[in-house]
This record gives C-alpha cells, structure tokens and sequence, in this order.
C-alpha cells in the first residue's frame, strides 16, 4: 500500500506522492508517445475504415464494461511486488508510478483505457494530443493516490467499491457517445 496510517518512514507521504505522480506522468507520456509512433501503421486505412473500427471498438468496450460480453483485455494481471517500494522508498515510488502510468505491467480493470489506446492508434492524432493523453491517463491515475492520501477515511475504500460499477458503465457509455459524435460530426 502506497498510503499506511501507521507510516513510519523516514521519507513523508506527500514527498512519496509527489515521486510517485511523476513516475504516473512519466509512464502515461512514454505509452502514448509509442502509441503515436505506432499509428503510422492504420495510415493505409481509409478514414472512414479507421472511424468505424474505433466506433466498433468503443462500443465493444462500452458492451464490455456493462457485462454483456465477455473479452480478456491484453494485460498482466498481476500486482507489482511490495519489495519494490520496500527497498529504496523514493525509486520504489517513481517505478511504481512509472509501471502504473503505462498500463501494462500492472492489472487494469476498466476497458476504458484500451479504447482510448486503439482510439489514438487508429485516429492518427497529431503528436501532441496523443502525448498530452498519455500524460492525462498519467494524472487521472495520480488523482486517486492524491484522493486516498487527502481523504485518510479507512471507509473510502469500501465505498469507492460500491460506486466503481456504475461509474465504470457511465464512463464507457460516455466514451462512446462522445466519440460517436466527434468522429461522425
């Protein structure tokens, strides 16, 4: 757990979470900054081929989030180890951070980032709106560390469980219409 209420290390949390949203910032603008290198390769499909794969996609994943299919997202479902943040607090945090920020050595649950991945490799956005994403991805993860630490409610956690669902399908229909309506207008 990146936040203990019996802390007792000799580093303070709020300089732990400031190393940690930087390894989250750093991780979300090194994926999108691939993902933009990679969407050279939907060059040869015709605009409205890439539109309506990305289309496909959202709605797939919207279908996805409200448990009316069932598909395995492309993750490693496994945890980053404790040992990691244990041996050196700072490093620890800034590769957790890191790990985290991309989204593919740690276990991600919603679909939503998936799509936005897909989205931004079929879309061929211009450079700085992809990597701006990425780092937004990044800061949208370093929002909830920053959530936990400021709340310090050992109830957080079960009513965060609670609100996810529902928050989960919101976003994804959202995404969807959102991107329905940018993609067609």
């Amino acid at each position: 757990m990146l936040f203990s209420p019996g802390w007792r290390a000799p580093v303070r949390q709020g300089e732990v979470l400031a190393v940690f949203t930087l390894g989250l910032l750093l991780g979300g603008t090194l994926t999108a900054t691939v993902i933009w290198s990679l969407s050279g390769l939907s060059a040869p499909l015709p605009p409205s081929a890439r539109t309506a794969a990305i289309l496909a996609v959202a709605g797939l994943g919207a279908a996805r989030e409200a448990g009316l299919v069932r598909v395995p997202l492309p993750q490693n479902a496994r945890q980053i180890p404790q040992d990691v943040l244990q041996a050196h607090l700072r490093k620890g945090a800034l590769q957790f951070g890191f790990e985290l920020g991309t989204g593919v050595r740690t276990y991600v649950s919603a679909t939503a980032p998936y799509v936005l991945a897909l989205g931004l490799l079929l879309a061929r956005e211009d450079a700085l709106t992809t990597v701006l994403t990425g780092t937004a991805f990044g800061a949208g993860r370093a929002l909830s560390a920053l959530l936990t630490y400021l709340a310090r409610d050992d109830r957080r956690d079960a009513a965060m469980a609670v609100r996810m669902p529902p928050v989960k399908n919101a976003t994804a229909l959202a995404s969807l219409s959102a991107l329905a309506l940018l993609l067609l207008l």
